[in-house]
């Protein structure tokens, strides 16, 4: 089997993992603040917070901006549902907006179209490739934006990189991203006041200053186990190699699906994603499901993209959604198809994916 995904885990990882695990100082600590220093130095933020994982990084980001009952969050149509799911938990309301058919990304143009007043907008990085953030902030000028850039380290557009634009950044470390802990998560910003904030939401809502401690917020623990932490830092040592190996397979790709009836992700200008995940768009009429069972069968494992939020039954149920207010997710959400991505996938591999997913088709 041709697998989705292979994490990129080598001794220097198990080795580090087990010497936290032989140190005794398993919670949060000395590997996590190494891990956060290493993740903002990379973003080129002066603060990263790291947590439990990237939904956990979604929800304080959401708390430390104070978003609440009442409030109207912008968020993407096109995503895996924490996104729209954190703002649900904290009593706000989605305010779901279509998506780019070149990109996937939140549209600027259907943002520009909102109407209702906004507490905050929540532009998804989708596959790892930057959104237009200078564009949506044009159309919500002065709403604060969140990037979840949970599969986008080490992306950038514009010569930004991913989580340094927004107030807050945050990312996921899930095995399907270029670097991971297992789980794990981390939000990055460039202000002291919200990383502060941040460090009480994930802490019991602790004051660490204080003398002695006190517990300033209803906090939560979202902390990152110290044996995260230490496979975060010698992951991160790798991350240029996990992303270079990355790009070079969806060169590949590209090359080997030129002129097929398969459309691979389209290339923006001035813009270096990770490509967390290499999603096509199939062609219309494809039963995908079967596709992915039928491509499963001869060795190749094949995904679906992510998934159309307003259509999911809890969304569609809540928000009496219409499929028709949001045509280009209507349109392309199930002809998305994520083909085998990973450092060290060769050649042949790739060929023998192309040809089986063409052969099904």
């Amino acid at each position: 089997m041709i697998p989705l995904t292979i994490p990129l885990i080598d001794d220097d990882d198990v080795s580090a993992v087990e010497s936290v695990l032989r140190s005794g100082n398993l919670v949060q600590g000395r590997q996590v603040a190494q891990f956060e220093d290493a993740v903002a130095s990379v973003v080129g933020v002066p603060h990263a917070v790291a947590v439990s994982s990237g939904t956990a990084a979604l929800h304080l980001a959401m708390l430390a901006l104070g978003v609440g009952s009442g409030d109207a969050v912008a968020v993407p149509t096109y995503s895996w549902p924490a996104t729209a799911n954190v703002v649900e938990a904290v009593g706000a309301r989605c305010v779901f907006i279509d998506i780019e058919e070149s990109t996937w990304a939140m549209s600027p143009r259907a943002l520009a179209a909102v109407t209702e007043p906004l507490t905050a907008v929540v532009p998804v990085h989708p596959f790892g490739a930057m959104a237009d953030l200078a564009a949506l902030a044009a159309a919500a000028p002065g709403v604060p934006v969140v990037e979840d850039a949970a599969c986008a380290l080490g992306s950038t557009r514009d010569g930004r990189s991913a989580g340094s634009v927004g107030v807050l950044g945050c990312f996921s470390f899930h095995p399907r991203k270029a670097i991971t802990t297992g789980e794990g998560g981390m939000v990055t910003t460039a202000s002291g006041e919200l990383a502060d904030a941040l460090r009480a939401w994930r802490n019991h809502g602790i004051d660490a200053t204080s003398t002695p401690p006190d517990f300033v917020l209803p906090g939560l623990n979202y902390r990152l186990t110290d044996m995260q932490g230490a496979l975060g830092v010698t992951q991160m040592a790798k991350l240029e190699r996990a992303i270079d190996g990355r790009r070079a397979g969806a060169a590949r790709y590209d090359e080997l699906l030129a002129g097929t009836e398969i459309q691979p992700p389209s290339q923006v200008p001035r813009s270096q994603p990770v490509f967390q995940s290499y999603v096509v768009v199939l062609p219309e009429g494809v039963d995908r499901g079967r596709l992915i069972a039928e491509t499963a069968a001869a060795g190749v494992q094949t995904q679906i993209g992510t998934i159309a939020i307003p259509f999911t039954e809890y969304y569609r149920r809540t928000y009496a959604v219409d499929p028709g207010a949001y045509p280009v997710t209507a349109r392309l959400a199930d002809r998305a198809l994520s083909l085998p991505l990973y450092p060290g996938i060769d050649l042949d591999d790739q060929r023998r994916v192309v040809d089986v997913v063409r052969g099904c088709l």
